[in-house]
């Protein structure tokens, strides 16, 4: 049986950029580690779990997910073709006191990108104040004039917002880009 962490740390080090920091781990604290009494406290019980299973079990796992999403219609349209929703067959996991500061951020940039579509659907402060080109705006797909003016009885634009957030080299959280309808 071919052991999941097998060559685990030797995947992880830059290869285009000389002097780059290793990207960072989720599960583990040092990149060539895999032992399990090293990785991440969050991380100790999957771990334990993936230790069990061979590359072929977790692929099989990754596939069967990605062919249930297929099925239930969870899917994105990519140049014309229906693909799964992708989603790691692999959790990640948020210590409680992370996630607080993760939750406060995305809230706080929700509330960011609503009155920024509150003043470019309302007053335009924005473009008077030269922050950014009003035909930026008006040249935009997603800009509809249409609802210029229109103020929801609870002043929500964005009924659904994903933020993609990442983490740099040394595990601060990014925000990759920001995903809202």
């Amino acid at each position: 049986m071919v052991d999941l962490f097998d060559g685990y740390g030797a995947t992880l080090m830059p290869r285009t950029r000389r002097g780059a920091a290793p990207a960072w781990d989720e599960m583990f604290p040092e990149p060539k580690s895999h032992d399990p009494v090293e990785a991440r406290e969050a991380y100790k019980d999957i771990y334990t779990a993936l230790a069990r299973m061979t590359q072929e079990e977790l692929r099989g796992r990754t596939d069967a997910l990605a062919s249930s999403y297929l099925a239930q219609g969870v899917t994105f349209d990519f140049a014309g073709e229906e693909r799964p929703f992708p989603l790691d067959a692999v959790p990640r996991v948020i210590a409680q006191q992370e996630w607080v500061d993760v939750e406060a951020g995305v809230k706080q940039r929700v509330r960011a990108l609503e009155a920024f579509l509150a003043d470019i659907y309302g007053s335009q402060a924005a473009v008077r104040d030269g922050v950014i080109p009003a035909g930026l705006i008006s040249s935009s797909n997603h800009f509809h004039r249409e609802a210029a003016g229109i103020v929801s009885p609870n002043n929500v634009r964005i009924q659904v917002s994903g933020i993609d957030l990442i983490r740099d080299e040394k595990g601060a959280w990014r925000v990759l880009e920001d995903n809202v309808r």
